[in-house]
């Protein structure tokens, strides 16, 4: 979502990085594109003044004059401001918890914003954060709208009451209490009907049901991609019910950002959880900063540690580990680390999260389909073509590639791809499962200032098999690869030794 905006404070702040010297008139400068980037986002013109306002007065200071590096020591400020404006340094605004244990969240927001999705998403969160959640839909004027939450709950394994033959929303509520308490549930989600406008017979029902329950959290579900109009139906719930933060949804879309930068601002209500997708997994906790962090192209290496840690099995990311240390690496195990990328999700959120990544890797390379047709092309060899890919001949990668539904070349790439990787490992491998220095790598490591026995980086065994081997090659230049048709081995080297001696 932040793409745009994202790729402009990049170009901004890379600008200053490098500067010894900042005149007045590079700051007025830079200002006055970091006014346009937010304006061009969407973000709300009150909020982009005070913004720019404070950030100025700061790099106007003292701190950034005599500092010995005034380009780095700008860029903080902005990173800082950014933070700021999304919620503050804190961390993420965790939900409210009851004394009688028993917790009740009210998902509130207009139709199509997605509400009952969420209300699915986060019953899922909260249940692998070791809670037990009931999801109750009291929506009763929405056809298949309690269906659709029985279906979604039942997906991800969630109790779920619905009663789609009573009429009365504030009965339905009261119910699925009841019967969420006698279930032992710690946690009731309940999600509300909507409207396409906010008119006065809804609000006067959502009270009802507030009224009614008693919860413990009001949060308001808010579709990004509406821009500006989003603070708009913020402020109008937030007058008429109260509400204690915000779930943003449909970030993975084509939407500025706009939304998310002024509503925090304008509201002084946080955003607890953000969306990034349709998936029931596709839900996360706000943390202000990592945003901030991931705006600026700095990375965000604790939420990509976080997503390795739940997607990837530690037991099995050993033994892969040992494998390619032992120099048993095969296609079966680039295959796994394949499939556990894909549970962390798209390829340029990965590489979002990567410092230092950001506009270094060309976006058209980063397409989640080559990883699908490399998993096609693995599948389609036989158990023994996996586990000994140097069997795999001329006649064995045409039949791959038929099978696959690609080109002999592609095959052949997979092939480079995986031996590059078996290669390195054993360039690295220092006979017992760990990694050994590379040459040269102690003196540089110095200079970096890094410190300590790097030998001893065989317990990253999980860092290993979270980002497969063959990620890199995915982006890589189509210049590296041979397209020609496979040969037997040093055929054509032979030929064009000979030729070269007459």
């Amino acid at each position: 979502m932040f793409e745009s905006l994202s790729q402009k404070l990049q170009n901004i702040t890379s600008k200053m990085r490098g500067k010894a010297r900042v005149s007045e008139s590079d700051i007025k400068e830079m200002m006055r594109e970091i006014r346009m980037a937010l304006l061009e986002a969407d973000v709300n013109y009150s909020v982009v003044k005070e913004f720019v306002a404070d950030m100025t007065e700061q790099c106007k200071g003292a701190a950034v004059q005599e500092s010995f590096t005034p380009g780095q020591q700008i860029v903080k400020i902005v990173r800082d401001a950014l933070t700021e404006l999304l919620g503050g340094e804190e961390g993420e605004d965790k939900l409210k918890v009851s004394d009688t244990g028993f917790n009740i969240i009210i998902l509130y927001g207009l139709q199509g914003a997605g509400k009952t999705t969420t209300a699915a998403k986060l019953a899922k969160l909260l249940k692998e954060n070791g809670k037990k959640p009931m999801v109750v839909s009291v929506d009763v004027h929405r056809p298949a709208a309690a269906q659709q939450l029985k279906v979604l709950s039942d997906a991800v394994g969630v109790d779920c009451y619905i009663d789609p033959e009573e009429k009365d929303a504030v009965k339905i509520a009261k119910d699925g209490e009841g019967k969420a308490r006698y279930m032992l549930c710690n946690y009731l989600i309940i999600d509300t009907a909507g409207r396409t406008v906010a008119d006065e017979e809804l609000m006067e029902e959502l009270r009802d049901i507030a009224a009614a329950v008693n919860p413990t959290e009001k949060l308001l579900v808010v579709d990004a991609m509406i821009g500006q109009e989003a603070v708009n139906v913020a402020q109008l719930f937030e007058q008429n019910i109260g509400m204690d933060g915000f779930i943003m949804t449909k970030l993975d879309g084509d939407a500025r950002g706009g939304a998310a930068l002024s509503i925090r601002k304008l509201t002084n209500k946080p955003i607890k959880y953000i969306c990034t997708g349709e998936k029931v997994d596709a839900i996360e906790k706000f943390y202000p900063q990592r945003m901030a962090d991931r705006i600026l192209g700095m990375g965000d290496v604790v939420s990509l540690i976080e997503k390795a840690q739940q997607t990837i099995d530690e037991e099995e990311a050993r033994k892969a580990m040992e494998r390619m240390m032992g120099s048993s690496f095969n296609l079966d195990d680039l295959y796994s680390q394949f499939e556990q990328m894909k549970k962390m999700g798209s390829l340029k959120d990965l590489v979002g999260m990567m410092p230092g990544a950001a506009g270094k890797v060309n976006e058209e390379d980063l397409d989640d389909k080559i990883v699908d047709r490399q998993m096609a092309i693995i599948t389609s060899m036989t158990k023994k073509e996996r586990r000994s890919p140097s069997i795999l001949n001329a006649s064995r990668r045409k039949r791959i590639a038929a099978g696959a539904g690609v080109q002999v070349s592609d095959v052949n790439k997979l092939i480079a791809q995986y031996e590059q990787t078996a290669k390195l490992m054993k360039q690295f491998s220092n006979g017992k499962g760990g990694f050994k220095m590379p040459k040269g790598f102690a003196k540089q490591a110095a200079k970096m200032g890094l410190k300590g026995n790097m030998g001893g980086m065989g317990g990253m065994s999980g860092m290993g098999t979270g980002f497969p081997q063959g990620m890199g090659s995915l982006s890589a230049p189509k210049e590296d690869y041979d397209d020609t048709p496979f040969t037997p081995t040093g055929r054509r080297d032979r030929k064009k030794k000979r030729k070269g001696r007459r």
